[in-house]
């Protein structure tokens, strides 16, 4: 089914907070599900669960960037929260900078559509590694998990 996206394709800073908002024809309940099939969207290289309260998961990209998530918050087909653990990332000077931010993920209905609204509570302009950051999720959370959701396939980092 077709998507279209809220106002213009490029993410919006709400807040200061980094903020990716779009529409699909699916419900809540799929765009819930397709959030937690991490594997799916953001890397095929996910370790843990990603779909259950409390878990851990890890992700990983060559030696540029390393977290560690845990999910605070999951209701379904409304609201989905991980909070960032601990971070490495190797392209700047404050290797940390995500240690202690969450990635939020809301779901709403708006008239016949769903609305999915991502924000990573803590990406901000003033963040070194906002420009490279932001521009990871305008790809992973913007495009790839849009089109998981629409299309059932999405564009994840793949294995190496």
């Amino acid at each position: 089914m077709a998507s279209s996206v809220l106002e213009a394709e490029a993410p919006t800073v709400v807040g200061q907070d980094f903020t990716v908002a779009f529409l699909v024809d699916q419900s809540p309940d799929e765009v819930f599900d397709a959030i937690n099939n991490v594997r799916g969207w953001w890397s095929e290289e996910i370790e843990g669960d990603t779909d259950r309260l409390s878990a851990e998961f890890k992700f990983h990209y060559r030696d540029f960037h390393r977290s560690t998530q845990k999910i605070t918050e999951l209701v379904r087909a409304r609201k989905v929260v991980w909070h960032v653990t601990d971070a490495q990332l190797n392209f700047v000077e404050d290797k940390t900078e995500w240690k202690g931010t969450d990635v939020v993920f809301e779901i709403a209905r708006k008239g016949d559509k769903t609305e999915l609204r991502f924000t990573h509570v803590g990406l901000v302009p003033a963040c070194e590694c906002f420009e490279k950051c932001s521009g990871g999720w305008s790809l992973y959370a913007g495009e790839s998990l849009r089109e998981l959701i629409t299309t059932g396939k999405g564009r994840p980092v793949a294995k190496e």
